[in-house]
């Protein structure tokens, strides 16, 4: 699979370009999502998983640097050590790497929600997943999706309905309990996807970062050829 992705703001002013891609080999899936935004900065995440029965993520590397995002990382995430490093820039500008053994549990979710939305039973009142969060320091949380339902969208005169979902962050210990009262609760993601035997992907509406802003991400419209030129 090989798409084209465009990122916006909730009012609809696109801030990056970026593409998809999904490469099987044997029972193992390797995806990439990438984009490039107008003031130069990178959003680039691969992510290796196996679908042996169930999807079970192997690895997991996210970059995100640029004036787009509150601090610049590079996350790695290796399932099987349960390694995990961030470096980073701490505010004094000095580089700085961050590394943890965790134990992870085997429903590990990073960048594999869009895959995991396309696979879940949408009659399933609340499926659980888990994640590993940077903040730089790593930390498991747990993610609550919810189908809401379809909501109807078209393309041209065809009308379609993709399924709703809700994607809760939910923090755990202390800390989670006192994040609402302080204002740091993660904001919900949604996505929409059409269910049936190709499920798609329509569009995604949530942060891209601890506290970072609500974008939406939709698949970009195709650029015209004409006479052999874009």
């Amino acid at each position: 699979m090989h798409g084209f992705l465009e990122l916006q703001t909730l009012e609809g002013k696109n801030v990056a370009w970026g593409e998809t891609t999904q490469v099987a080999r044997g029972n193992r899936v390797t995806t990439r999502m990438m984009f490039r935004f107008t003031d130069g900065s990178i959003y680039d995440e691969t992510t290796v998983f196996s679908q042996r029965g169930t999807f079970r993520l192997v690895s997991d590397h996210l970059i995100q640097k640029g004036p787009s995002f509150k601090q610049s990382t590079d996350t790695t995430v290796d399932a099987g050590t349960g390694d995990v490093t961030v470096r980073y820039r701490d505010k004094d500008g000095r580089d700085k790497v961050q590394t943890e053994r965790l134990d992870l549990p085997p429903d590990l979710a990073n960048g594999l929600i869009l895959t995991l939305l396309k696979d879940i039973r949408p009659d399933v009142p609340i499926t659980t997943l888990s994640m590993v969060a940077t903040t730089p320091k790593p930390r498991l949380v747990t993610l609550e999706i919810t189908p809401e339902g379809a909501d109807p969208f078209s393309v041209g005169s065809l009308e379609r309905k993709a399924m709703h979902y809700v994607v809760k962050t939910k923090v755990g210990g202390i800390a989670g309990a006192v994040a609402p009262l302080v204002g740091k609760q993660p904001p919900d993601i949604h996505v929409w996807v059409v269910e049936g035997g190709a499920p798609g992907f329509v569009r995604f509406e949530g942060p891209l970062e601890a506290e970072g802003p609500i974008w939406r991400i939709r698949m970009a419209p195709p650029a015209v050829f004409k006479k052999g030129k874009l």
